[in-house]
């Protein structure tokens, strides 16, 4: 599905976040996520991304497949599975393929862990300090943001 040169290197990778509005006193690995997101599909033919995901949670994938799609390859899987073609959004407004900034929009879409517009205003703020010499990195970055939440399916 990649072209040669942009393979996944390595073993799959396992990251976990926790959100909460009290403070976080747990610092271990995560059994059972309400979210999931993939940021690459071709793990959903090797890993078992659902496992332990709760039904009432949900899976966010990054591919061009409709999510009716992306429930054929997810085992059974009865609870919320959205899509995002981060590679699309990331060239065409990036030029290069960056998949973090829309993956990151789409699973905030996805779990409601905060509105819209907050999120815009704190990644505005954020992107325009880290970027301060590079406006146009900033511009872009946030221009990526905002179309990601518009076209996660559902």
């Amino acid at each position: 599905m990649l072209p040669a040169a942009l393979e996944r290197m390595g073993a799959p990778v396992t990251a976990y976040n926790r959100i909460s509005r009290q403070p976080i006193l747990l610092h271990s690995n995560i059994d059972e996520p309400d979210y999931v997101a993939v940021a690459d599909e071709t793990l959903l033919k090797t890993v078992p991304v659902t496992r332990g995901l709760s039904p009432e949670g949900g899976i966010m994938v990054n591919t061009a497949r409709s999510p009716e799609q992306a429930r054929e390859l997810l085992g059974g899987y009865r609870g919320r599975i959205c899509t995002i073609d981060a590679r699309k959004i990331s060239e065409e407004i990036l030029g290069s393929y960056f998949p973090n900034m829309p993956m990151l929009a789409a699973m905030v879409k996805l779990s409601g862990c905060m509105p819209e517009e907050v999120f815009l205003a704190n990644m505005k703020a954020s992107l325009n300090h880290k970027f301060a010499g590079k406006p146009q990195v900033a511009a872009g970055n946030l221009e990526v943001l905002k179309r990601s939440f518009g076209e996660v399916r559902e």
